[in-house]
């Protein structure tokens, strides 16, 4: 069974903590015999009250040590300073050969720890600069979800954690099992790593032209194999193409061709998973004029080739 360790401290907000007690650590009766995660809590001193953000406590049944030895190690945030201790089990646990993520201010746990020297890494867009500041050796892309360097992983705040955990899973044991989860969630089961952090229409009230905009991705998902241009979404939006492209862009942070070529990559996953098809039947069902540019997108969001992944979890 894959362990998961988690770490809290004296003073954490519990969002983050939530996210990934909910991914790893909730028993899934709808996955039937699959082994899901062993889930680990682990404190600098466990069985100590830990006072949380809102005046209720929390304690954690397992030390360091134990989060040393994970699998996975998650710091869903970090204290100012990072503790010594905890710096020391995630320099352990990296030289292991664990696979180390962070959420949110995590990183500065990380980054406190060298893992993050001479990589790119992300954390909450209000925190960029002082990670930058402070670690200089970072290269800090203040503008993503989350970045996922192999064996280290870091997301900004609160609601991209979800995507980060989603993403583990669907790394771990493939896109049917994590958009199961996904749908457990209510969330969407996939948002690339490289969408910007920031969306304006996501503290905006919505209008018509989130409708607008809804109803040409609702029309498209219906229509994912078919030869779609931005004419005929803007169309389908009843807008403009010019409008068209400022509300879209001002409602998922990316353009519409971008959002399409995401989506149709997604839907080829649970089809590469189930093993029927050739690469070129299934580029051809999701919408892709060719294999070739199937993989080229493929090969950009997953960071794999379709042949690779379909190794990896379609069934022997």
């Amino acid at each position: 069974m894959h362990t998961v360790a988690v770490a809290v401290f004296d003073g954490m907000a519990t969002f983050e903590l939530g996210v990934v007690v909910e991914v790893f650590g909730l028993h899934r009766p709808e996955l039937g015999d699959r082994p899901w995660y062993e889930l680990l809590v682990c404190a600098e001193e466990p069985g100590r009250d830990l006072t949380a953000v809102g005046g209720f406590t929390l304690r954690a049944g397992h030390g360091f040590g134990a989060l040393a030895a994970a699998d996975t190690v998650i710091v869903p945030g970090a204290p100012d300073p990072v503790p010594a201790a905890l710096v020391d089990a995630l320099r352990r646990a990296h030289a292991r050969g664990a696979r180390v993520v962070s959420i949110c201010s995590g990183a500065f746990a990380l980054a406190a720890a060298g893992i993050l020297a001479g990589r790119r890494a992300t954390t909450h867009w209000r925190y960029a600069a002082r990670l930058a500041e402070r670690h200089p050796d970072v290269d800090v892309d203040p503008d993503v979800l989350y970045v996922d360097d192999g064996d280290v992983l870091t997301s900004a705040g609160s609601a991209a954690g979800i995507d980060l955990c989603l993403h583990l899973v669907r790394a771990d044991h493939g896109a049917a099992v994590a958009n199961a989860v996904a749908r457990r969630f209510v969330v969407p089961p996939h948002r690339e790593g490289g969408q910007a952090q920031f969306i304006e229409a996501a503290v905006r009230p919505p209008g018509p032209d989130d409708d607008g905009v809804a109803r040409s991705m609702a029309f498209a998902l219906d229509r994912l194999a078919a030869p779609l241009t931005v004419a005929d979404l803007a169309r389908a939006a009843r807008m403009s193409e010019r409008s068209y492209l400022r509300h879209f862009a001002r409602r998922t942070g990316v353009s519409p061709m971008r959002w399409l070529a995401a989506q149709r990559v997604a839907a080829s996953l649970p089809l590469l998973e189930a093993g029927d098809g050739s690469v070129d039947e299934i580029a051809a069902a999701v919408g892709f004029g060719s294999a070739a540019a199937y993989r080229q997108h493929f090969t950009r969001r997953m960071r794999t080739t379709p042949t690779a992944y379909r190794r990896a979890f379609a069934p022997a």
